[in-house]
């Protein structure tokens, strides 16, 4: 079969029969390779639990196995020529008779019924699988859960509580002395991040070497090098001179003349005296007319000057290895409490499940027992998005094919290979451990390996895209040029595979920094960007350029292939062409996003989203505050003007002005007729707080009170993701704590949960996301406008020195040795961000454009001067706009005729019996359980002395609780239990004495004893069915004897009837409900009712028949 260059590079690569180290630029189709190769193997009769395939995400495991399974599941279903035909394309060139074809048809069904499903996964997943499959080896709970980010955070506050509280002068203590950074959050996440470089604990000599400092050097040290014992007669002599000379000079005698004795002590203000704020001695001191009179003491002086510059320098660098000593002894403590409180938990992170499968295949005494087991299961390896594993996981990759190249994995009879394809310069996760360098490092050594013992090994390259046109490709070429140190190998070319697909590249012209913003109205929050900010203009600039290529009456078109390897047509625009990409998430993100949408434009929203930045999110948390706490007036306010309500300001001014120091929920609750569906929803809500778990009430919220459908009508689809992600928080917290509503409150309050949005790239809406977040995607037209200053900043208090953490020092003047690893730390992360743009570049197929707002490197390093220099080389023309002139670089012909692109193939729907396809007139509704509020009636006499409704049922909840708790309690302690019994928010404070001495007038009845007798049952849920409808109620008391079993209910009315017959038709029902619910518990016993009147501290017993005859009235 006769097969393009593009191609028979991919065919070659995935050859199963060698091992293959892949170097593959964008766009050159890495997946399909890794699944071609997989698909060999199981061609050539590889068992399907012998591969085991690694790859960078979640996402890339699903879209490979995807693509497999789709392959596999074609041929079973094939005929024998189109089979063979696709054999042929995978690479089979040999001929196939009738079994190989039948054995292709059947490797479908071989993957679908393989024991555990193939093995295409993330190295986390596959490590957490080994270590369940050897738990007693690797010493890990069997049940071991992987921590979420949120209780991790938890866990090391608790840590670091628990050292403070028990650690009287050890390494907390220095700790606080030393720590200058913003967040001990921050700070404990940097030393895990660092936990295997803490594994050696260096001594104290051991960091003075690491500085640069001979052992045992301290502060004697540097006060014999800086005092000779000759300075004070110096200082004494040129003080004089010094003020009699220039103002510099009387400067300088000032601040000699405030030194005081010179000891180690004074060192801080010669320092300040003699030396320049980067810590060098002065120039030109002193001056020359005192220097040329006095020549002997000038150049003692500056003499002086440069012991002093030494010593300050060597004090830093002492204090900074005292500071990393302190930082040492800190992480070796919290370290080993860490690893404690997660083993106790049975929790693993995710270091946790490379850094225990490493160690598990290091431990001599099980891992040949381990090698052995996996020895028959995995032959071949495969890796994926090489250049971002990390040097630990590739110890894992590196212990797992060892056996590769020794013992009976060597022998000439067993095939075995790896597979490894990356690209260096889409290395963009150091931030995750990623070291690109690794990837030529791990070639040279599994090369040696293999070859040594004979096994096949080949090099490959992917320089093809099948996704950028030329013109794109070209520039990137030559944008790179010269980056080697940056992982872009010279003699590494890109070629276009649709050689004649037109392309462009557009650079915007800059738009110059704001020279000074116009103030916003005074209504706009405080952190709104100005509309003249320079920002805000690109954001508009780029909304403005979309809507108009957009607009119907454009004529801005991009070419497509109506089939492949046909020519090329050219078509409208549609939004799902559309990507924007920044570096960060700044106010440019933001800013783009708020601008489309104010255009109508059809856009994604953020890719990302902070959960607790969502403004669903925080209307729901204001109304869980409220409901816990009813005295916020704020969060109440907030919910009353959130789409959960949909007040206005003035509404809300209405209710909350001159309400005469009521709290705004007093003030809400008088005002009931005027907003009955508010009102009713957060009175329902309010009752159900006590006994609902936070996930519960919010899904009531959400769904009973369409709180979901409310906010996503105001706030946009969108919105959704972080409602959901609330309901996972609320669901996490009640899996890993006790659950209360306060304590969720603390909870997600806290939290700064982050959420990846799965943005669907065929919902034909205009994608807004990171660099890092479009890994792995591609649109016909890219926007690049994030591409202006951007500085290097280190904000990590730990570095490392070689391979030993030490503190980042604070201040400008920083110990060399310090100030080294900092220059690297920014190498590196500038070589880093070459490869970003490597990245954003490439995502593009027809068409990129450069923009930036504000100012540019002075060095030429940003992204913009970046690629305007590679476009010098490629030859540009000037082409007029609104935007001003755009320097473009174009090829291909964008005249091409222009052609209807096929609309999308909609899924064909099948036809179903009328049964299913008939639409439902009613919904049958669900009858929710009856409570005894629900049976109706009378529950109180008419009294001219009687409270407001919800006074009276929070003075009788109050009354309840004091008997429930008393009655359990010794009477000796009843004086000081009852102030502690807390009182329902609604019940005026000076109504508590004459309930409190009303529920003990109670208690200390003689003739009420027997119902508060310690064999009496207290607050009895009951669920029984009456009727045709479940009840579902609490009994106050139970009192079960021989004879007779008696319910007691407690009512604190007002007034008491004088008998039963007097007695309200809602409390006579309410007793019939309890009654004929006993009665189906207890048949045949003997049942009785009785209401005790706390007023009165009287019990009035009710017949059977009178409450059973008003039970019926209420049926």
């Amino acid at each position: 079969m006769i097969r393009d260059d593009a191609t028979q590079a991919q065919v070659r690569a995935a050859d199963p029969g060698t091992s293959t180290w892949l170097s593959a630029n964008a766009g050159s189709g890495k997946t399909r390779v890794l699944t071609d190769r997989v698909a060999r193997l199981l061609l050539a009769g590889t068992d399907p639990q012998q591969i085991l395939c690694l790859t960078y995400t979640k996402a890339a495991a699903s879209e490979m196995q995807n693509r497999l399974f789709q392959r596999l599941g074609d041929w079973a279903m094939c005929a024998d020529e189109p089979l063979r035909e696709a054999l042929a394309e995978l690479g089979h060139d040999g001929a196939l008779d009738d079994d190989g074809l039948a054995m292709a048809r059947t490797l479908f069904a071989r993957a679908i019924e393989t024991p555990g499903g193939l093995k295409i996964q993330t190295i986390h997943s596959f490590c957490a699988g080994l270590l369940r499959r050897f738990p007693m080896e690797a010493k890990v709970n069997p049940q071991f859960q992987e921590i979420e980010d949120r209780a991790a955070e938890l866990l090391r506050e608790e840590i670091v509580e628990d050292m403070a509280t028990q650690d009287q002068g050890g390494a907390t203590q220095a700790l606080t002395v030393v720590f200058t950074g913003e967040s001990l959050n921050t700070f404990t996440k940097e030393v895990i991040r660092h936990q295997t470089a803490f594994e050696h604990k260096p001594s104290a000599d051991d960091l003075l070497q690491l500085y640069g400092l001979p052992a045992g050097f301290g502060d004697a040290d540097i006060e014999r090098a800086l005092f000779t014992g000759e300075e004070q007669d110096l200082l004494d002599a040129m003080i004089p001179l010094l003020m009699a000379s220039g103002v510099n000079d009387q400067k300088m005698a000032k601040a000699l003349a405030e030194v005081g004795e010179l000891t180690m002590a004074a060192l801080p203000k010669l320092g300040a005296a003699l030396l320049t704020q980067a810590g060098t001695a002065l120039k030109k001191r002193p001056a020359k007319a005192v220097a040329t009179a006095h020549p002997a003491e000038s150049e003692a002086l500056n003499d002086f000057m440069l012991r002093v510059e030494e010593a300050v320098m060597a004090q830093k660098t002492l204090n900074a290895v005292r500071r990393s000593k302190v930082l040492h002894d800190f992480a070796h403590e919290f370290l080993a409490r860490y690893a404690q409180a997660k083993q106790v938990r049975g929790w693993l992170d995710f270091d946790d499940l490379i850094l225990r499968t490493r160690a598990l295949l290091r431990d001599e005494k099980v891992a040949a027992w381990v090698l052995y087991r996996l020895d028959g299961g995995i032959s071949h390896i495969l890796v994926d998005e090489a250049q971002d594993t990390s040097p630990a996981q590739w110890d894992v990759i590196r212990l797992l094919a060892q056996e590769f190249t020794s013992g009976e994995g060597a022998r000439s009879d067993t095939l075995r290979t790896i597979f490894v394809v990356g690209d260096k310069k889409q290395s963009i996760y150091s931030f995750q451990g990623a070291d690109p360098n690794e990837f030529d490092r791990m070639n040279a050594e599994f090369k040696e390996k293999l070859t040594t013992v004979g096994a096949p090994f080949s090099d490959a390259t992917l320089e093809y895209s099948f996704r950028s046109s030329s013109a794109i490709l070209r520039s990137v070429d030559l944008t790179f040029e010269g980056s080697a140190a940056a992982g872009f190998v010279p003699d590494q070319m890109h070629r276009a595979f649709h050689q004649d697909m037109p392309g462009r590249v557009d650079l915007w012209p800059v738009i110059p920094a704001a020279t000074k913003e116009t103030d916003g109205d005074w209504t706009d929050p405080v952190d709104r960007v100005s509309d003249t900010h320079h920002s805000v203009v690109l954001a508009q600039t780029i909304a403005d350029q979309i809507a108009a290529m957009l607009d119907q009456n454009s004529t801005a078109r991009i070419p497509f292939q109506k089939q492949r390897g046909g020519p090329f047509f050219m078509r409208r625009i549609t939004p799902g062409d559309i990507m924007i990409l920044v570096q960060r998430r700044s106010e440019l993100f933001h800013e783009i996003i708020r601008a489309c949408k104010q255009r109508s434009l059809d856009i994604a929203g953020a890719d990302r989203l902070r959960v607790g930045a969502e403004l669903a999110v925080r209307d729901l948390l204001a109304l869980l505050s409220f409901l816990a706490t009813p005295e916020d007036d704020l969060s109440l306010a907030t919910v009353l003007r959130s789409p959960l309500c949909g007040w206005s300001e003035r509404d809300l001014f209405r209710l909350a002005h001159d309400r005469d120091r009521k709290y705004l929920w007093e003030a809400l609750r008088e005002k009931a007729d005027h907003v009955p569906e508010t009102l009713a929803m957060l009175t329902d809500l309010r009752n159900q707080i006590d006994f609902m778990r936070p996930y519960e009430l919010l899904e009531r919220i959400l769904t009973r009170h369409q709180g979901r459908a409310r906010l996503l009508s105001r706030l946009g689809q969108e919105a959704e993701d972080g409602i959901d992600a609330l309901l996972s928080q609320a669901l996490a917290y009640e899996r890993s704590e006790i659950p209360s509503m306060t304590g969720f409150l603390a909870w997600a309050q806290a939290d700064d949960l982050e959420i990846k949005r799965q943005i669907d790239s065929g919902s034909d809406q205009i994608r807004v996301m990171t660099v890092h977040g479009a890994k792995g995607l591609e649109a016909p037209i890219v926007i690049l406008p994030d591409c202006g200053q951007r500085k290097i900043t280190i904000r990590d208090e730990v570095l490392e020195i070689g391979e030993t953490p030490v503190w980042k020092e604070p201040g400008d003047v920083k110990p060399e040795a310090i100030e080294d690893a900092l220059a690297q730390r920014k190498d590196a992360e500038e070589r880093e961000r070459k490869r970003l743009l490597y990245v954003a570049m490439t995502r593009a197929e027809t068409w990129l454009i450069v923009a930036a707002a504000g100012d540019l490197n002075s060095d030429g390093s940003d992204w913009y001067t970046t690629v305007s220099n590679g476009l010098d080389k490629a030859g540009t023309i000037d082409v007029p706009s609104a935007l001003g002139v755009i320097r473009r670089y174009e090829t291909g012909d964008w005249t091409a005729a222009e052609a209807q692109q096929e609309a999308r193939v909609q899924p064909e729907l099948a036809n179903l019996e009328p049964v299913y396809s008939e639409k439902i007139t009613s919904t049958p509704k669900r009858k929710d359980p009856l409570t005894p509020s629900d049976l109706g009636g009378a529950k109180a006499l008419p009294s001219p002395d009687a409270l407001d409704e919800d006074t009276a049922k929070a003075r009788g909840v109050y009354i309840h609780a004091i008997l429930e708790l008393l009655a359990a309690t010794s009477p000796d302690t009843w004086s000081e239990c009852i102030t502690a019994i807390p009182a329902p928010s609604e019940l005026p404070r000076e109504l508590l004495p004459d309930a409190q001495a009303e529920a003990r007038r109670v208690l200390e009845a003689p003739d009420l004893s027997w119902i508060f007798a310690p064999a009496a049952l207290a607050e009895i849920p009951i669920h029984a069915q009456v009727g045709e409808q479940d009840l579902i109620g609490i009994i106050d008391r139970l009192v079960i004897t021989d004879d007779v079993i008696t319910i007691v209910d407690f009512k604190s009315n007002m007034r008491v009837p004088k008998g039963e017959e007097d007695c309200p038709e809602g409390i006579l029902r309410q007793m019939g409900a309890y009654e004929s619910a006993i009665s189906q518990i207890y048949p045949g016993r003997t049942i009785a009712c009785g209401i005790l009147w706390t007023a009165t501290a009287t019990y009035t017993p009710l017949s059977q028949k009178l409450v059973r005859e008003a039970l019926a009235r209420a049926a």
